[in-house]
């Protein structure tokens, strides 16, 4: 059961992952990023910045974000 959690868990989005980890891993994630006005996802920020980072800077709702990233991914 725990092998099953661990491998959910490396497939989920997650508020700590950077952005650039997240569109790399899930391309499918950058109309998602857009649609939230996070236009950075090239800037060099965007290998640095988590998205919880992102998302405060920018004055996002994280839990909505990452919802609508995860379901983009499904």
């Amino acid at each position: 059961m725990k092998m099953k959690k661990s491998k959910e868990t490396k497939q989920k989005i997650a508020k700590d992952m950077t952005l650039a980890e997240a569109v790399a891993r899930y391309p499918k994630t950058i109309p998602v990023f857009m649609k939230y006005g996070m236009h950075c996802i090239g800037c060099p920020m965007a290998m640095q910045e988590t998205i919880e980072e992102g998302a405060t800077v920018h004055g996002i709702d994280i839990k909505k974000m990452l919802k609508d990233l995860n379901e983009s991914i499904k």
